[in-house]
């Protein structure tokens, strides 16, 4: 009977858990990071607000459960190898203004471990591969990747998450003719 009762007791754990990341989800792309509540989570997923804490420890922890990140990066073998920063860069500029949740995810993850290892997912499961295809040096993927990520990830804390006036300012061709270079060299020049 004690296997029967722990077994059902996984499944009722699980089916909480999936039903916390289910409202979840729905709340933070409905309002937002800062306007989603552990309060109306709980209540859309039917249970005390205690049990999210229980589960996800936090708000940020919550988050960054529930938030998948699928960065879409374009097929990079159909670019230019002299035109692949340029076509992050302007990619990565569609995505952060069309996606609330990857500005929240910046933000959350500089405080929040659990967000700042899926950032780390993202990076290693989305941009290495794509770093893999252009680079001339099988061993300096992972750093060049990193300085890629560091461009891109300064440009939307600055841009999307401080909102400082000059970043703000910028057109996005002004920011792709600035910044395209930039990711340009770290993924194809010549080693340092």
């Amino acid at each position: 009977m004690t296997g029967n009762a722990s077994s059902g007791g996984a499944r009722r754990s699980d089916a909480t858990r999936t039903a916390i990341l289910a409202a979840a989800r729905e709340r933070f792309a409905g309002d937002g990071y800062e306007r989603a509540t552990i309060r109306a989570i709980a209540k859309d997923a039917s249970i005390d607000p205690s049990m999210v804490m229980r589960y996800f420890g936090s708000k940020e922890g919550l988050f960054a459960a529930a938030v998948t990140l699928d960065l879409r990066l374009p097929d990079l073998t159909q670019v230019p190898r002299d035109e692949v920063g340029r076509a992050l860069v302007t990619h990565f500029l569609g995505l952060w203004e069309s996606n609330e949740e990857l500005t929240a995810v910046l933000r959350v993850g500089v405080t929040n471990q659990a967000a700042a290892e899926r950032l780390q997912g993202v990076f290693r499961d989305q941009l290495l591969p794509v770093a893999r295809k252009v680079c001339p040096d099988p061993e300096q993927v992972p750093a060049r990747a990193a300085l890629c990520a560091a461009q891109v990830l300064g440009l939307a804390l600055t841009r999307y998450v401080l909102r400082l006036p000059p970043a703000v300012a910028l057109s996005h061709q002004e920011v792709v003719a600035w910044v395209g270079p930039v990711v340009q060299r770290y993924l194809t020049a010549p080693s340092p």
